[in-house]
């Protein structure tokens, strides 16, 4: 059995949103509030992280502690791995490791380098950085990890397919030949910022829909999602069928990859 976990399905300042008093942000609705995007994928033998924001402590306390046999990244934004200091108790299972693309590691060297000194202090969480490629599949466990490249604005970030699983957050575009890795695709997991008002990194509802379509997937989950979607129960009305929105918690159940 495969679960995927949406651990996360807020945009970068979640929802509730600080200093907003809007109706979706004041709601007691579970569903209407949203942690900073990220997610979990289990087998029976093996458990990958994609993405460590800062409220990823809250996101794991209530799942079994054991290892994690991988945290993928998409980008080194804050609100993708501000949380990667808190994950130091998982270092008594050994080296966390980390995959990400050449951005993202030159940028964790930057932003903790009192991880990757020759004489760690006591208490450091213990990071195996890998560096990946677009396009090279690998595997941790008995789980397939293609990464794919899409644009966060201009700034290139990874998606990742795991057999016909598809997870992409934060991407504005796609270059047409990415598109290949994305056949067979049945079901996806994609950003989708707010309804209406252009952004220039993210995409919108309506573009989440098309790219949807393009890539014919059965079921497609939005996230990444701002207060602006509004209440999630109405929200899901509005979308077409096999497309809904995706909310914290939520448990994506397959047979196999």
């Amino acid at each position: 059995m495969i679960t995927f976990t949406i651990l996360g399905s807020g945009t970068s300042g979640g929802v509730p949103s600080l200093g907003c008093d809007c109706e979706v942000c004041r709601s007691t609705n579970p569903l209407d509030k949203r942690y900073r995007s990220a997610a979990l994928l289990e087998t029976e033998k093996t458990r990958l992280l994609i993405d460590c924001g800062p409220d990823i402590r809250m996101q794991l306390m209530p799942f079994p502690f054991k290892k994690l046999d991988g945290v993928l990244l998409t980008h080194s934004h804050y609100d993708h791995v501000a949380g990667i200091d808190d994950l130091r108790p998982f270092s008594v299972f050994g080296d966390i490791n980390i995959y990400a693309d050449t951005i993202s590691v030159s940028s964790l060297h930057q932003t903790m380098p009192y991880c990757f000194t020759d004489h760690l202090y006591p208490g450091v969480p213990l990071l195996k950085l890998h560096e990946i490629q677009e396009h090279q599949e690998f595997t941790i466990g008995e789980i397939p990890v293609m990464p794919i490249r899409v644009m966060h604005g201009k700034l290139p970030i990874l998606g990742y397919r795991f057999g016909s699983i598809a997870y992409i957050t934060d991407m504005k575009s796609i270059d047409e030949e990415e598109y290949d890795y994305l056949k067979g695709v049945d079901t996806l997991i994609v950003n989708a910022l707010r309804w209406k008002k252009e952004h220039h990194s993210h995409m919108l509802v309506d573009d989440a829909i098309r790219f949807a379509r393009r890539i014919n997937a059965r079921q497609t989950y939005l996230t990444h999602l701002t207060h602006l979607i509004g209440f999630h129960e109405d929200a899901n009305k509005r979308l077409p069928e096999g497309i809904q929105f995706a909310y914290d918690g939520l448990k994506l159940t397959f047979s196999s990859f």
